[in-house]
């Protein structure tokens, strides 16, 4: 049969609009990311020091550095503001390792000084933490600054560990090998083994705020509180309660067990210099002697015995 010769109709040409808000959204990422990357050519980045307390005497056993952007005219913005996009496309690497570097600076600083700080725990991003190279990045940096493996705290999200795979192990041990500490953060919010678990060379577990937050009025919460210091406990690991802010949470985590505490009650993030004035000074340590101190004589909330039992009798 003798093909055609009428010519085929056009397809009629199709377009998709894409929504101005979700342009708009886009945009602004783009522009995100773009002033994040100047900003660190221009040191627009700092780190803030939250103190890290020892929950029987009160000592100030360490502090955490965390991120902070300063871009002029606009004040000092929190790593929440940002972080998500630094991660999406991949400048969380080299922001972490400035960060890492500069706490280690400061650390190195402090001590040749004569301040009395044991611990910098410095968080350790899942991007970085994936690296094959991570610990020889960080054997780096501590040998540029000087400092003592033994002072550095590696924080690590339990999300990043599970991420990491069948190579968790390895690179756990390459790290340890360094003489730095490993912490797992936010603790009970991930999917870890506990097969796993207790095969990882870390030294401290920290009980994510949002179980803290639960105590006194939700009994689920704090059950679970319970649980992570004890398993904690059973490990042979330090347990350190993040977002510690009332005294009712502060004596039920002593109570259960805890080792150290951290949060807006002992003490706010803070600049280096003022976080320098408060080891100098006494009126910081003796505020957090007078509230470790209560602690140990409040008597227990109505509604907390049941958890404070389970925990010292699992």
């Amino acid at each position: 049969m003798p093909r055609s010769t009428r010519p085929r109709p056009r397809a009629a040409a199709c377009s998709v609009s894409t929504p101005p808000a979700l342009t708009e959204a886009a945009n602004r990422r783009v522009s995100l990311e773009s002033r994040l990357r100047r900003g660190l050519e221009r040191n627009e980045f700092l780190l803030y020091y939250q103190p890290l307390v020892n929950a029987t005497d009160g000592r100030l056993n360490g502090v955490e550095a965390l991120l902070r952007w300063a871009p002029p005219g606009e004040g000092v913005i929190p790593a929440g503001a940002f972080i998500k996009v630094a991660e999406d496309t991949g400048f969380s690497i080299a922001l972490g390792e400035w960060a890492l570097r500069e706490a280690c600076r400061q650390m190195k600083e402090w001590r040749a000084q004569g301040l009395a700080l044991d611990i910098m725990a410095v968080n350790l991003s899942s991007q970085q933490f994936q690296r094959p190279d991570v610990a020889r990045t960080i054997a780096g940096v501590l040998a540029e600054t000087g400092l003592e493996p033994q002072a550095l705290e590696l924080e690590i999200t339990e999300s990043s560990l599970m991420a990491q795979g069948t190579d968790v192990e390895a690179t756990l041990a390459a790290l340890k090998e360094l003489g730095v500490k490993l912490a797992i953060d936010d603790f009970g919010t991930g999917y870890s083994s506990l097969a796993y678990l207790k095969r990882f060379p870390v030294d401290k577990l920290k009980v994510d705020q949002s179980f803290v937050r639960d105590i006194p009025d939700h009994a689920k919460g704090m059950e679970i509180c319970a649980v992570v210091v004890n398993l904690g406990k059973a490990l042979g690991l330090e347990v350190l309660a993040e977002g510690v802010e009332t005294e009712i949470q502060l004596a039920h985590l002593r109570r259960l067990g805890c080792d150290s505490v951290q949060g807006y009650l002992l003490g706010r993030p803070m600049p280096a210099e003022e976080m320098a004035a408060q080891l100098r000074g006494n009126a910081a340590s003796l505020r957090r002697l007078q509230l470790i101190a209560n602690a140990g004589a409040a008597p227990a909330v109505p509604g907390m015995e049941r958890t404070e039992l389970n925990a010292r009798s699992a």
